[in-house]
């Protein structure tokens, strides 16, 4: 299937070489010259326009993907393809967009007969390389068409068509939620190891838990990935930024009278981070760049 890829960064590169290797004629666009000019060190062929990558399909079903970031990004985006776009075309956005926003752009296009698509992308620029987790809202219809392009992405049993539109980017926000209470928790457990009396190695720790302990799992590895690198990770400050998901989720938990404290004060630590610097601050700044390439701060001496 001819798939077009808007957006070549960390995770849209990722994702359209390893539609390449399953098969796949992708035309890539980007608006930034160092990512198109990787894209094409890979032997990928690229457009300079919106309209030109659209055309290359000449008259045959359009499938664009998208992985810009959310917001007006998305809006004006969608406006400049939309003249070139017809009935039958399908649009995905498979970034992190706010599920309403979702919903309002699907209505949108569906007026003019083309289908949206929201995939919730998890696994970082490694996991969008070699083999995603994806959680896909939408018409049923139009996934079954583009099943074979989301398994195509996604490690064996890691794709799901999880409901009608705004529920792929609706389990993708819950999923970060619960994402920055797990890293919150143990990067507070290992601040209080390296606060302790004793002289644990925190690096061996890390690699003995992921060895039959209850809390071993893909985080954990990268706790001693990290720690393999930096074993007090002096080299990092402990300010960690945060993304919109986890405040949608617990917007979304005041709106549905849930508590969800774990989650609503890992968000609020990401702000105490952008004022202090502690241990555990650092390690979850850490494990952001191990799983996602997020940009660290690097400490001053």
């Amino acid at each position: 299937m001819q798939l077009g890829m808007i957006g070549l960064g960390k995770m849209g590169l990722g994702l359209a070489l390893k539609l390449m290797d399953k098969g796949h004629a992708v035309v890539g666009y980007d608006i930034s010259a160092e990512n198109t000019e990787r894209f094409m060190a890979e032997g990928g062929r690229v457009e300079n326009t919106i309209e030109g990558i659209v055309s290359s399909f000449g008259d045959g079903l359009k499938a664009i993907l998208l992985m810009v970031p959310a917001g007006k990004t998305i809006d004006d985006l969608l406006q400049r393809l939309e003249p070139f776009l017809k009935k039958g075309d399908i649009v995905v956005d498979c970034g992190n967009s706010n599920y309403h926003d979702t919903q309002r752009r699907y209505f949108e296009l569906c007026d003019k007969g083309v289908c949206f698509l929201d995939c919730g992308t998890s696994g970082g620029p490694h996991g969008a390389r070699h083999g995603a987790c994806t959680m896909i809202g939408g018409d049923r219809e139009a996934f079954e068409t583009l099943r074979p392009v989301f398994e195509d992405i996604s490690l064996p049993g890691g794709c799901l068509y999880v409901g009608q539109t705004g529920s792929g980017h609706f389990v993708k926000m819950i999923h970060n939620g619960i994402e920055y209470g797990m890293m919150q928790s143990i990067a507070e457990g290992f601040e209080i190891l390296h606060r302790s009396e004793y002289d644990i190695d925190l690096c061996k720790l890390s690699k003995l838990w992921n060895n039959g302990s209850v809390i071993r799992g893909w985080l954990m590895e990268l706790v001693h990935a990290a720690l393999s690198k930096d074993s007090d990770l002096s080299g990092i400050r402990g300010i960690v930024h945060s993304s919109g998901e986890c405040k949608w989720t617990v917007e979304t938990a005041l709106d549905y009278e849930i508590p969800a404290p774990v989650i609503a004060l890992s968000l609020m630590m990401r702000n105490r981070s952008l004022q202090d610097d502690t241990f555990s601050g650092k390690l979850v700044a850490a494990l952001r760049n191990e799983f996602g390439g997020h940009d660290v701060v690097a400490e001053k001496h």
